[in-house]
């Protein structure tokens, strides 16, 4: 008489009203609610870490600008260091050669004037000598030791 599908349509209804009975629907929708309040703070917290993530993400790239920033200086500031300390021990040594150079440049003069005073020194006393034999030997007596001692007297006055 009745159809398979009318006595299936027939047992779905009786199920169902069974189900509102025993308050099934209400388990069901308080595990949905549930299920839905869980993922819905699943996703509250995914968006929080995601901010939180974004924010860490600014943070460490802005630290790494200002470390960049630091280092850049840091090399620049080195550099110029390097340059200064450069500059410095370039002057000292121009400054510690010009005080070699002019010290011995004062010991050769005084060593050239030291060495004229021993040419002139010698060539007098040459000179002493020499006017010294000549005069003994050509001028005698009282006058030649008078003439002799007024000359050697004359040319070391002279002379030095």
């Amino acid at each position: 008489m009745f159809q398979a599908e009318f006595w299936v349509a027939v047992a779905f209804l009786i199920l169902m009203g069974v189900f509102g009975y025993f308050g099934v629907h209400r388990t069901i929708l308080r595990a949905l609610d549930h299920r839905r309040d869980r993922i819905q703070k699943e996703l509250e917290d995914a968006r929080r870490l995601k901010e939180e993530a974004t924010k860490l993400v600014a943070e460490y790239r802005a630290r790494r600008a200002s470390a960049e920033r630091e280092a850049q200086e840091i090399v620049a500031s080195a550099k110029a260091d390097a340059e200064r300390i450069a500059a410095e021990a370039k002057a000292k040594m121009e400054d510690f050669v010009a005080r070699r150079t002019k010290t011995a440049e004062g010991k050769i003069a005084q060593a050239e004037s030291q060495a004229i005073a021993d040419v002139r020194a010698a060539a007098a006393e040459a000179a002493v000598t020499a006017a010294s034999s000549i005069m003994t030997t050509s001028v005698k007596g009282s006058v030649a030791s008078d003439l002799v001692a007024k000359g050697i007297q004359d040319v070391r006055s002279k002379l030095n």
